[in-house]
Parts: C-alpha cells; sequence; structure tokens
C-alpha cells in the first residue's frame, strides 16, 4: 500500500461544501444527517446556506468540516469500493482533520466525532477572550529559525509555534501583542511575508490549556477502537494505534505543535506516494508537493472527484 488519506482542518470551510454529494448520494446524505442527530440541531442548513459567518465559528466548521470529509469518505467506499483498512497505508487529519481521521478509520463512531468536536469548538473559543490572542502565518522561515522567531517575540508573553504546515509555512500562536512582535521580527529575519491570519482565537498554544482540559474529560466518556490504518499524530509526526495513547494524544494537540510539515515526510518516507485529501478544499494538496519530493496529493471533495480519486489509489497499489 503506497496510499495515506488525509483529512483538512479549520480554514477549508466553505458554505455549500457536501450538498452535492447528498444530493447525488445516499450514503453521502445519510452522514449529515446523523451528524445533525449526534448534535440535535441542523448544522447541515449552516453548511448548505450559511450565512458564512455562523459557519466559520469554530463551534460549526470543527463538526461541518468532519461530516464533508466522512460523507466524501462513504461515497468512496460505496461507488468506488476504497475501505480504509485495506487500501490506506495511514490516515491523517490536520488540526481537528485529526478527529475526522480517525472517524474514516473507525476509531471514533461519527456520532461521537461530531459532539467531541462540538465541545472542542466551544472549549477553544471560550479558553481566550476574543481579542486577546491572535495567529499569524511567517512564509519563507523554516520550523527552526520561526521558532526562534516566536521565542524572541514572547518576553514573557506565549507565543509559540502553532502549526508547521511545509513549505516554508509556519505559524505561530498566543497572546495578540507577542504575534504581532513576532510579525516585526520574522521580517528582519528574512520572512518573505508575515501575516495575522482571520481567526477567532489562538489555537495550539499554552493559551488553550482550558480547552485542553475539557477535551480530556470529554474524551474520558467516549470509546476509542484501534483505528483500521495507522494514525500518524499530529503531536508526534509518527504513527500510532493503540486507543489510550490515541486519547492522550488528542488532549496534546490542543496546546501543542501540528507538526504536519514532519507527518507527511514520515508517510512518504514509509512508501506514501500518493496523498488522497479527502473533503473540502485543497490545502493539503498543495503541501504534499512541497514537503514530499514525487508525491501527489489528490483532492476529493465532490462528485467530479471520485473517478480521479479511483485512479490515483490504482497508481499508488501499482507503484
Amino acid at each position: 500500500m503506497t496510499a495515506a488519506f488525509t483529512f483538512p482542518g479549520q480554514g477549508s470551510q466553505a458554505v455549500g461544501m457536501g450538498k452535492a454529494l447528498a444530493e447525488a448520494y445516499p450514503a453521502a446524505r445519510a452522514v449529515f444527517d446523523e451528524v445533525d442527530a449526534a448534535l440535535g440541531e441542523k448544522l447541515t442548513a449552516i453548511i448548505w446556506d450559511g450565512p458564512a459567518e455562523t459557519l466559520q465559528l469554530t463551534e460549526n466548521a470543527q463538526p461541518a468540516l468532519m461530516a464533508v470529509s466522512i460523507a466524501t469518505l462513504r461515497v468512496l467506499e460505496t461507488e468506488a469500493g476504497f475501505s480504509v483498512g485495506r487500501d490506506a497505508a495511514y490516515v491523517a487529519g490536520h488540526s481537528l482533520g485529526e478527529y475526522s481521521a480517525l472517524a474514516a478509520a473507525g476509531s471514533l463512531s461519527v456520532s461521537d466525532t461530531a459532539r467531541l468536536l462540538r465541545i472542542r469548538g466551544l472549549a477553544m473559543q471560550k479558553a481566550v477572550p476574543v481579542g486577546a490572542g491572535a495567529m499569524a502565518a511567517l512564509l519563507g522561515l523554516d520550523y527552526e529559525a520561526a521558532v526562534a522567531v516566536a521565542d524572541e517575540a514572547a518576553q514573557g508573553q506565549v507565543c509559540q509555534a502553532a502549526n508547521d504546515n511545509g513549505g516554508g509555512q509556519v505559524v505561530v500562536s498566543g497572546d495578540k501583542a507577542a504575534v504581532e512582535r513576532a510579525l516585526e521580527i520574522a521580517k528582519t529575519k528574512g520572512a518573505k511575508r508575515a501575516m495575522l491570519l482571520p481567526v477567532s482565537a489562538p489555537f495550539h498554544c499554552r493559551l488553550m490549556q482550558p480547552a485542553a482540559d475539557a477535551m480530556a474529560k470529554a474524551l474520558a466518556d467516549v470509546t476509542i477502537k484501534p483505528p483500521a490504518a495507522p494514525l500518524v499524530s499530529n503531536v508526534l509526526a509518527s504513527a500510532i494505534t493503540d486507543p489510550d495513547e490515541i486519547r492522550r494524544r488528542l488532549v496534546e494537540q490542543v496546546t501543542g505543535t501540528v507538526r504536519w510539515r514532519e507527518s507527511v515526510a514520515y508517510m512518504a518516507a514509509h512508501g506514501v506516494t500518493r496523498f488522497l485529501e479527502i473533503g473540502a478544499g485543497k490545502v493539503l494538496s498543495g503541501l504534499v508537493k512541497r514537503i514530499a519530493d514525487g508525491a501527489v496529493g489528490v483532492s476529493v471533495g465532490g462528485p467530479n472527484d471520485i473517478a480521479a480519486a479511483k485512479d490515483a489509489l490504482a497508481a499508488a497499489h501499482s507503484a
């Protein structure tokens, strides 16, 4: 097997995502119905009709993106014969996408995943008052240089690398003043660009500790099974399968760095040549070619993508 199934994180959401799949395939529709039932509300109405400002709320965006990913996967299973256990060497997801990956691999039920992501989104928003934190993308600096910038900018506050996305793109997160200092310092260290991101809270930094505590409590009450394919953990950038370790790493992930560059490199080093990004957007597919020479990223998010996904998987198996 030389294919990995990857799942997008926040920022990939768009009003209308997944609607064409739900209209065309009962298997996709069933996933949206299950998520609505688990949350006790019509999240699908927000996903498909907006407004965008409501969908972007992290409490909605997180379960919404998972729903689209799993609906897409169910179509791949029923229409193209995909099987996570047979066809994926690994599963991995960017931030909230790690929950989508676990649902895809049967480690978490879809209903539990929807409820966990609703709790996660609410807790992350509540952890820091709006306006007190910030995130910024530093472009053109490698991870070590970005960490040095964050350390210099902290000055007694929190400023740390939140996402190491690869391709010279590192996101820092923390107290707003510290992140703003990081913008200026990064420019003096050779960053091509440095810009604040339009987010409502500083994710993946120590300011998120109250949210980590909330997730520890929530995860303690759900069943986690061994995944059908190994999970490449955000915080480890290596594969894990033990349910207790998965639970622990999901908690650490709330305040820890999403080591996406290293995660993709890990999978490529273990023979993965095709990375199928399952769900909304194309962000992860675009990063693949910047991280792993010769690897191919294929985004699958609508009915017109199914044939290409089937071809990519066949190519992976024949490689």
